[in-house]
């Protein structure tokens, strides 16, 4: 199996914390996002994960110079993004007909049972379901929880299954045929080449689909999202507080780097502190503060601080 995970995003709704910064490796609840994509899916042995990127390109790069514990990487460059079924197919150049490939987007998180892949005999689409289908592509099932088809903000009721951008595609020379149809005839959604027209075409012409669900769907794309992912995720982890600071209170769940200084101040609930970070006489709640952040005579909320 390959992993492919496009990171090309330039994550213009986080901004200013993305202008240096690509989205994937803002931090959360204590590594970045991308990390806790690929700690979830080293299990299954991939051969090789392949990031698309884009924007910020050369700081995915140094940051996987130090990934020596993730296997065989690879980064291609979707250098005029136009659409998640371009950055795709820029990466089967380098996987086989023969080889099952993982799709992962680089910019939301989850938690859904993964290993059914090692075993799976056909093409599989994670869903979760959701209030307002209207905002989400979706799929259409039939009683066996295989896929009809897949519809794009469906404005009348027809599934509530939302597809939740985690792709098993076990026919890769039928998704590389389609892609490859697309762009040839230079076929288009809303301006870009998608992959669920793609993924659409094989349905339509005889490829088996089936749904596995997600049972937890973590935002990143706001500031008030990826603080809510924070959250969740420091709650699900919680571990008790070994380290103990001058003057100062520790509500758990929270996340403390490593060589921090905190005085005179209460940290917590829900928040992760950076390495390095400095923090003295202060209330701080709810918040990310980046690596080397210092605060002094503040109350904090709500937030997250960078450098």
């Amino acid at each position: 199996m390959k992993i492919v995970l496009p990171v090309a995003g330039n994550g213009l709704r986080l901004r200013p914390y993305t202008e240096n910064l690509p989205k994937c490796l803002l931090p959360v609840a204590g590594k970045t996002i991308i990390d806790w994509i690929v700690d979830d899916a080293l299990f299954l042995n991939p051969s090789e994960t392949i990031f698309i990127t884009g924007y910020k390109a050369a700081v995915i790069d140094d940051y996987l110079k130090g990934k020596s514990g993730w296997g065989a990487l690879r980064t291609v460059v979707q250098s005029n993004p136009q659409g998640l079924g371009e950055a795709i197919s820029l990466a089967l150049p380098y996987v086989s007909d023969d080889e099952p490939l993982l799709i992962i987007l680089g910019d939301t998180l989850f938690e859904a049972d993964l290993s059914i892949l090692k075993n799976a005999d056909e093409n599989i689409l994670y869903t979760f379901k959701v209030e307002d289908p209207k905002r989400f592509g979706v799929a259409v099932t039939d009683k066996d929880g295989r896929i009809e088809r897949l519809v794009e903000k469906p404005q009348e009721f027809v599934s509530d299954e939302a597809i939740v951008g985690i792709y098993y595609i076990k026919d890769v020379k039928a998704l590389k045929e389609s892609l490859n149809y697309l762009m040839k005839n230079d076929i288009r959604t809303k301006g870009e080449f998608q992959l669920t027209d793609a993924l659409e075409r094989m349905i339509q012409g005889g490829c088996k689909f089936r749904t596995a669900p997600v049972v937890k769907w973590l935002d990143c794309g706001l500031v008030e999202t990826l603080l809510e992912t924070n959250a969740y995720i420091l709650q699900r982890n919680e571990k008790s507080n070994s380290q103990a600071f001058e003057g100062s209170e520790i509500v758990m769940p929270c996340h403390i780097g490593k060589n921090v200084v905190i005085k005179n101040s209460k940290v917590g609930p829900n928040v992760s502190v950076g390495d390095g970070c400095v923090i003295e006489n202060t209330e701080v709640r709810d918040a990310i503060l980046w690596e080397g952040v210092k605060i002094s005579d503040q109350k904090v909320a709500n937030t997250v601080i960078h450098e």
